[in-house]
């Protein structure tokens, strides 16, 4: 059966792009014909896949990598439609495959939803992963916080290679804890990244932060403590691979090898540069590689540099638009932790805001977490436009933090319209939940030239 897997799974993808169709559509069509064909198509990769997984800054992180990898030199597959679940690397293979399913890549970096990452790694055991953080996300999903960190640890249980963890997070870094390997990597490399037997289990590398940064990184436990209540003292820090040392307005200050170095970042947002150490981290460990003749490729350090300086936002993730010849930023938030550094990463002074709240499935339907975010810093601005299905919910926690509200329209077409309007001659940002992005993107295209994500 798995000979006609291949263009019937193309011929549906090419008819549901006709169609205007959801793009995970073929990687379901092709899952319920033909089971193997993620697993046999992947094995072929020379490098392995990577699995990038976690509560926060998956996307970003994920095309980081990717960009990273490409400046060595590598041909990169990826799930670049942004659907992280197995039905959607399924269908990005599709896309990528030719009709006899040959797959012309070395390595695969696939973003995952947590949960999904466990079904694929259970198909597609991945030679890395890298694991972000837990965060309180989703709870109607994956209840207490605990269970999405024992997502991510099957995760790395699967991992036959080296296994990539946040130091910061406590939750994330304890996962070093489960693994069996003999020793954890300290910021050196293997020669062998190839490796398939796990009865020493993966290698551990770990990314992490100055301690003057610790405080804007708040872990969830440090988010949800009453204030003044007593701080239990922190284990010993393992050594990082890469270590982020500072954030600036346009680069930022990275240490690895015993060096620190500075580049410049098109990326804004001081997550999305913490996550640039993650990418750093995984990028290098993929790069030294086998070169043959029992040699290893080690990697271009200045090669990583200069392609990460050059990595621009992911679709939404501080996604910068031109309308009426002045920005439009778009920043996504999902959680308590993502709005509140979204918001200090993104100074209100001198732009027009807008908050879109939805609570799709994808959003996550409890919106309670809205008010474990402090808004103050909206007080002096004000939020010009509320939307999405929950911009009541929305107009009320801003109440409560004195921070004055312009228009609500649960309508996300004619509110975008009314807030481009009225704020013309002003830059603006937007920070929105996942669907209500994908909505005022759909919107914006009308207008502006956005980024076709297919």
């Amino acid at each position: 059966m798995f000979y006609f897997s291949v263009p019937l799974g193309k011929l549906v993808r090419r008819v549901s792009r006709l169609w205007g169709g959801g793009s995970a559509l073929p990687g379901l069509v092709v899952e319920k014909i033909d089971p193997a064909f993620m697993r046999r198509t992947l094995s072929t990769l020379p490098l392995g896949v990577a699995v990038v997984s976690g509560t926060n800054g998956k996307t970003t992180t994920t095309k980081m990598v990717v960009e990273l990898l490409e400046s060595q030199g590598l041909t990169v597959f990826t799930n670049r439609t942004g659907s992280n679940f197995t039905r959607g690397v399924a269908a990005a293979l599709l896309g990528e495959v030719d009709w006899r399913g040959r797959l012309r890549a070395d390595v695969a970096v696939l973003e995952l939803d947590e949960a999904h990452a466990v079904h694929f790694v259970n198909q597609v055991p991945p030679r890395y992963s890298l694991l972000l953080n837990v965060l309180r996300d989703q709870l109607d999903r994956f209840g207490e916080i605990d269970k999405t960190a024992e997502l991510l640890q099957h995760v790395a249980s699967k991992t036959t290679g080296t296994v990539v963890l946040n130091r910061e997070d406590p939750r994330v870094a304890r996962i070093a804890e489960t693994l069996t390997a003999d020793t954890h990597k300290t910021g050196t490399h293997k020669t062998d990244t190839h490796k398939t037997d796990t009865l020493n289990g993966p290698d551990v590398l770990y990314f992490g932060l100055d301690d003057s940064l610790l405080s804007t990184f708040p872990n969830d436990d440090e988010l949800r403590a009453a204030p003044g209540s007593p701080v239990p003292p922190a284990p010993a820090k393992p050594h990082a691979d890469v270590v982020l040392r500072r954030v600036g307005a346009d680069n930022a200050d990275f240490e690895y090898d015993g060096v620190t170095v500075t580049t410049a970042m098109l990326l804004r947002g001081v997550y999305n540069i913490f996550n640039a150490a993650a990418a750093l981290t995984l990028a290098r460990a993929i790069a030294v590689r086998d070169a043959g003749q029992g040699k290893t490729a080690v990697a271009d350090n200045d090669g990583l540099l200069r392609a990460l300086s050059r990595v621009a936002p992911a679709f939404g993730r501080g996604e910068s638009l031109v309308v009426d010849g002045l920005p439009l930023e778009l920043v996504l938030v999902k959680n308590p932790s993502g709005f509140r550094l979204g918001l200090k990463s993104f100074p209100a002074a001198g732009y027009a805001t807008m908050i879109a709240i939805n609570d799709n499935y994808a959003d996550g339907r409890d919106m309670s977490w809205l008010w474990d975010v402090e808004f103050d810093t909206l007080r002096e601005e004000g939020a010009d436009q509320l939307s999405g299905s929950r911009a009541y919910d929305m107009a009320l926690r801003l109440q409560y933090d004195d921070v004055p509200i312009g228009a609500v329209d649960t309508d996300i077409a004619p509110a975008l319209a009314a807030f481009i309007r009225g704020a013309k001659g002003k830059p603006k940002r937007i920070f929105c939940t996942y669907t209500a992005m994908l909505a005022i993107r759909r919107e914006l295209a009308k207008i502006t030239t956005v980024e076709v994500v297919s």
